[in-house]
């Protein structure tokens, strides 16, 4: 091991001068890391906090780390729904359907209305697409009548249609892809058609399979909204069994007579919410960092 340690050592000492550091770089090396750290600490609080038993949870000053952990506050996280008529499972069942559902719906339709524009240059395209960029100035408040309006009109309250209309327009994801396929060579598309692709099989054949990192990028952005909204569980559904997961950890504190009352099932709740966007991200995160850069075909 010694004599193994040693050659290390020297092949370190040998490596080629561009390899090294300069003190700058060091020194950026070293503010990097600690700002990495500072940015986890929210990952290890979340973590830390569910595990805390409540004479943990309002002890003063609080502590980031957990003394004796405990699996306490999701026992009661399950005791909660476990005698009532709608359980914590429906809650959940009915996020991952409706959020599964709106990742598919949300990339079909954003890679959809971004080709035509992108590649077809129909008159008033750009129209149509400033029109799309000028929805992002809206904020939510401002549609919630009319889409509640719309809901209402279309007859689907109290359904997964319900849940899922709502959330299918998302201009940031056309933007994404249109950017994106803007970098297919124009060439490419045309040799395709001349092999006689028909419009539908370059769409899926071609550009979808080129354009996957905007196409997860797109997932985890739909993913994250349908995982976390509310919305649509306060306001169009009435039926209970309708509701999602985050609606029912929202209802978890109020009305309480005091705010010590089911903190410790909030902290476990938060942690079960948090836990997908986390491991969507990191199966993903190569792909988003592909779409920005705007890597296209080398």
């Amino acid at each position: 091991m010694k004599q193994a340690a040693a050659w290390n050592l020297r092949l370190w000492k040998r490596r080629p001068k561009h390899f090294r550091l300069s003190p700058t770089e060091k020194i950026s090396a070293f503010l990097l890391v600690l700002l990495s750290i500072f940015m986890l600490m929210p990952l290890v609080y979340i973590f830390n906090n569910a595990l805390k038993p409540y004479q943990e949870l309002f002890i003063y000053p609080p502590t980031l780390w957990v003394r004796n952990p405990s699996f306490q506050n999701f026992i009661e996280l399950w005791a909660i729904t476990k005698n009532s008529a709608i359980p914590m499972s429906r809650y959940i069942f009915n996020s991952v359907f409706v959020a599964v559902l709106t990742v598919i719906l949300v990339t079909g339709v954003s890679a959809m209305c971004a080709y035509p524009i992108s590649k077809h240059k129909f008159p008033g395209h750009k129209i149509v697409f400033g029109a799309i960029l000028l929805t992002l100035l809206f904020a939510p408040e401002t549609v919630a009548i009319p889409r509640y309006l719309v809901v209402s009109k279309l007859g689907i309250m109290n359904t997964y249609f319900g849940h899922l209309l709502p959330m299918v327009a998302v201009p940031v994801g056309v933007f994404l892809m249109k950017q994106f396929i803007d970098q297919l060579p124009n060439e490419l598309l045309d040799s395709a058609k001349m092999d006689g692709a028909r419009e539908f099989t370059i769409f899926l054949k071609i550009v979808i399979p080129i354009c996957m990192p905007a196409v997860a990028t797109i997932s985890i952005i739909a993913f994250q909204d349908a995982w976390g909204n509310t919305e649509t569980s306060s306001l169009f559904m009435q039926d209970e069994t309708m509701k999602t997961f985050p609606f029912f950890i929202s209802t978890l504190t109020s009305n309480m007579a005091n705010n010590v009352a089911r903190q410790g099932a909030a902290t476990a709740a938060a942690l079960i919410m948090f836990l997908p966007n986390l491991i969507i991200f990191l199966l993903f995160q190569s792909k988003v960092i592909a779409t920005m850069a705007h890597s296209g075909i080398k």
